[in-house]
């Protein structure tokens, strides 16, 4: 969980989110930064979502 969810986070998610925060959305940089943004943010929250999902299931499988 550590590494799949809240590394994954903090190295990745909270930077991209970051840098999206600071640009003017009325400029073609946004435009850019967004159609690369959705791609890469979505990616990397699957990851999240699988890693958190491994890990319950990991858990769970544990404590039988």
């Amino acid at each position: 969980y550590l590494l799949g969810a809240l590394f994954v986070t903090v190295i990745f998610n909270v930077p991209m989110n970051n840098a999206l925060e600071t640009v003017d959305p009325q400029t073609a940089e946004a435009e850019n930064l967004w159609a690369n943004y959705l791609k890469n943010w979505t990616f990397w929250n699957h990851v999240r979502g699988a890693a958190s999902f491994s890990a319950a299931l990991f858990f769970i499988l544990a404590l039988e």
